[in-house]
This record gives C-alpha cells, sequence and structure tokens, in this order.
C-alpha cells in the first residue's frame, strides 16, 4: 500500500530527530528549543530602530517620519477641517450653478411664452426639429426600401382580396 505524502513527511521527521538524539550534543537541542520559542520583533519596535537609525545617520528628524506613523491630534483636527471646508465649498459651487441653470431655463421659457401665436408655434416646432436625431444617408435609403416594399405587398394583397371578392359577389348577384 502506497504511503500518503503526510505519512513520509512524518517518518522523516522521526529519523531526524533518531539522528540528533544520537549525535547527540545538549547544546544543540536546547539552542533549538529556544530559537523556536522566540519571537521576532514587533512592527512598532522594528519602526523605533528604523527612525533611531535614521537620527543616527544624520537625517533631520522632520524627514524621519515613517508614511503610516499616527500624526498629533491637532494635525488630524486640522485635516479634518479643511477637508469639510472643502466639501462644503464643493457643495456650495454646485448649488450655485444649479440656481444658474435653473435661472436661465425660467428665463428662456419666460421669452418663448411671450411670443404668441403663428410665429411662437413656428419657433417651438424649429426647436423640436433641432432636437430630433436625424439618420445617416444609408439609413435612411433602407428605411425608405422596407416601406415602399411592404406597401406593395399590402397593395397587391388587397388588391388579390378585391378581385377574389368581387367574382363572390357577380356570381351571387
Amino acid at each position: 500500500m502506497a504511503k500518503t505524502r503526510a505519512q513520509r513527511k512524518a517518518e522523516r521527521r522521526a529519523r531526524e530527530a533518531e539522528e540528533q538524539k544520537r549525535s547527540g550534543d545538549g547544546l544543540e537541542d536546547a539552542s533549538r528549543a529556544q530559537h523556536d520559542t522566540q519571537t521576532g520583533k514587533s512592527g512598532e519596535v522594528a519602526d523605533v530602530e528604523a527612525v533611531e537609525a535614521r537620527i543616527a545617520a544624520g537625517v533631520p528628524e522632520s524627514e524621519t517620519e515613517l508614511p503610516d506613523s499616527p500624526k498629533p491630534r491637532s494635525s488630524r483636527r486640522a485635516e479634518a477641517k479643511a477637508q469639510k471646508e472643502a466639501e462644503k465649498r464643493k457643495r456650495e459651487e454646485q448649488k450655485r450653478r444649479e440656481r444658474e441653470q435653473l435661472a436661465k431655463k425660467q428665463k428662456q421659457a419666460k421669452v418663448e411664452r411671450q411670443r404668441g401665436g403663428f410665429i411662437g408655434f413656428l419657433l417651438s416646432c424649429w426647436a423640436e426639429l433641432k432636437k430630433v436625431q436625424w439618420p445617416d444617408r444609408e439609413t435612411l435609403i433602407q428605411a425608405t426600401a422596407v416601406t415602399i416594399l411592404f406597401v406593395a405587398v399590402a397593395a397587391a394583397y388587397l388588391g388579390a382580396l378585391d378581385a377574389v371578392f368581387n367574382e363572390l359577389i357577380q356570381l351571387i348577384l
């Protein structure tokens, strides 16, 4: 029966452990145990050591701040305040633009209402024709051909029905 990967790995570890016992230095086992239980430096300790190393190398302290290091409370407040003010200005600008557009539309509607009768009708027709999305030449030709073909088929069908009913009526009378 074939052994699984885990079984082979366990056997290999057992052989290695036996070999270490036979070669047997007690110091190696103690140092290995100590090595296995040691923890590395925490991220904060490593950051502090990096800043201290930079200061020792002569880099000014203002340039030694790490990008993700916490900022003083006062600077965070100042940034939050500046961000709120920027958002407020942006909202006010948006409202101002909306008011201008509304005023422009109202003025345009007032001018159109003043024109009456036939001229007002023609101007509104012209305005609507400007809004139409006109087809290109190829689409126009294709749509015209389809329309003419449909009218011809319908005329032939109705003509045939007329002829059949005309003969039927002549036989009855």
